[in-house]
């Protein structure tokens, strides 16, 4: 975990840095699986 960059050394719960890319990994996970489902529904 030594590439994120955190302003505390100690880590109590979640931070809003934490929950911004939680929040913007889903984002992108919800806009592609539609596109995932199509796509294999076009292939097969």
């Amino acid at each position: 975990m030594n590439g994120q960059n955190h302003p505390f050394p100690e880590q109590q719960g979640f931070s809003t840095q934490d929950i911004l890319w939680a929040i913007g990994v889903w984002s992108v996970i919800l806009s592609l699986s539609p596109v995932v489902i199509f796509y294999v529904l076009m292939v097969n």
